[in-house]
């Protein structure tokens, strides 16, 4: 593969918070009617004003600044007082021990987490089970570093409430077919749904049985709603050594302008990815890793309502969404993701997005950027405010309606 052809296929115009680079000249002709009234709304990220970092963030980020260059060059995996720190409390929180000297990285966001985590474990034509759709960067990293991707088709639609609908006989084919490394995201990005404890026992069971490397991206694994039961891959009889955690404060807390990410797990590929990190990026922005004193431990409540705010937002989209004819979305069981299929168009659906984006002052992310399979899916963080993003979305659904065939 050429270098241009690696970077082709990073293809960024349309990751989660750039602009879609189309919509101009003949494009932006056929649009129909007049731009719809409303407030811009970028559904492709968070909106960290609309919900205001964890409590104290910034005075702990302070405290890192004023602790001057003992804060600012830590080790390369980080702060060995905060990993002592947080190592205890994201055991408490996962059901298993976590290792804070040689199981446990601190890294600039959870992507850069991922980024290390799958250098450290793909190299050419070596062969990755990964699921569709899950998080965009996942397929983009597999084939940069030249790995042979094996997909595993996930059938939330179908699925019932309790699961997410993973095809475990076709995780187990890829296995078999020579997959030693597993990338998913729970609760998966971008449908928001959950695996059931079922599903996360038999993907350790599977893991154990052909000895595979498991990557988790549990990074909205805090923010679940009522009746989102939650099991933890690293508690599910899983050898430690095959598995690797990726975690971090950026979307419940809406720390992510700190670029914080831990990841923990397996000690050899987390040693790897400190070897890695220390050429790349040297280690996790030095003054934003004091902020991590703060995670885990936030204000009696404030978790609570976070979740609140978010599942009212959620209620009311779906409500929105749910009214436009032919169109399909599933309740998310966690997180801030809706991942809506529309009804067929009579325009492309990358067409779509763009004049939602120009008609509608509407943002969203493509389907396809989760799964070739998901063209006509669009995904939304409602991690916004309130009032605008429903407005927004009722503007979707106008146009909807306008391209409808």
């Amino acid at each position: 593969m050429t270098i241009e052809a690696k970077f082709r296929k990073l293809a960024t115009d349309n990751a989660p918070g750039q602009e879609v680079r189309q919509g101009t000249g003949d494009l932006a002709a056929q649009m129909r009617g007049d731009p719809l009234p409303g407030r811009p709304v970028d559904f492709s990220h968070g909106d960290v004003d609309a919900h205001a970092p964890t409590p104290g963030a910034f005075d702990l980020f302070a405290a890192g600044v004023a602790q001057g260059g003992s804060q600012a060059y830590t080790e390369y995996r980080g702060d060995i007082g905060i990993r002592e720190l947080i190592a205890p409390r994201l055991a408490g929180f996962t059901g298993a021990p976590v290792d804070a000297r040689d199981g446990l990285i601190i890294t600039p966001g959870t992507q850069g987490a991922l980024f290390l985590a799958i250098a450290a474990t793909v190299t050419r034509g070596d062969k990755v089970a990964i699921v569709q759709p899950d998080y965009f960067a996942n397929r983009k990293l597999v084939e940069f570093f030249e790995g042979e991707m094996i997909p595993v088709e996930m059938d939330y639609v179908n699925a019932d409430d309790h699961g997410a609908g993973l095809d475990l006989d076709a995780l187990e084919a890829a296995f078999k077919a020579g997959a030693r490394t597993f990338l998913f995201s729970n609760p998966n990005n971008p449908a928001g749904v959950v695996y059931s404890p079922d599903e996360i026992a038999q993907i350790a069971a599977l893991a154990a049985r052909y000895g595979v490397t498991v990557i988790v991206d549990q990074l909205y694994s805090r923010l679940r709603y009522s009746g989102a039961e939650y099991t933890h891959l690293r508690a599910a009889d899983i050898d430690a050594d095959n598995v690797v955690t990726i975690m971090g404060p950026s979307k419940t807390e809406s720390l992510s302008g700190y670029r914080l990410g831990v990841a923990f797990g397996s000690p050899a590929v987390i040693t790897r990815m400190e070897k890695l990190q220390a050429i790349v990026s040297l280690r996790a922005p030095g003054y934003s890793q004091a902020v991590l004193r703060g995670w885990f431990a936030e204000p009696e409540g404030w978790l609570a309502d976070r979740i609140r705010r978010h599942q009212a937002i959620r209620d009311d989209l779906l409500t929105v969404l749910r009214g436009i004819d032919g169109a399909f979305v599933r309740t998310p069981q966690a997180g801030s993701y809706l991942f809506p299929r529309l009804p067929e168009l009579s325009v492309r659906p990358a067409d779509f997005v763009t004049f939602l984006r120009l008609q509608a002052g509407v943002t969203v992310t493509p389907g396809t950027e989760f799964s070739p399979l998901a063209a006509s899916s669009v995904r939304l963080n409602f991690s916004q405010d309130h009032r605008s993003a429903v407005s927004a979305v009722r503007r979707l659904a106008e146009l909807v309606d306008l391209y409808g065939v």
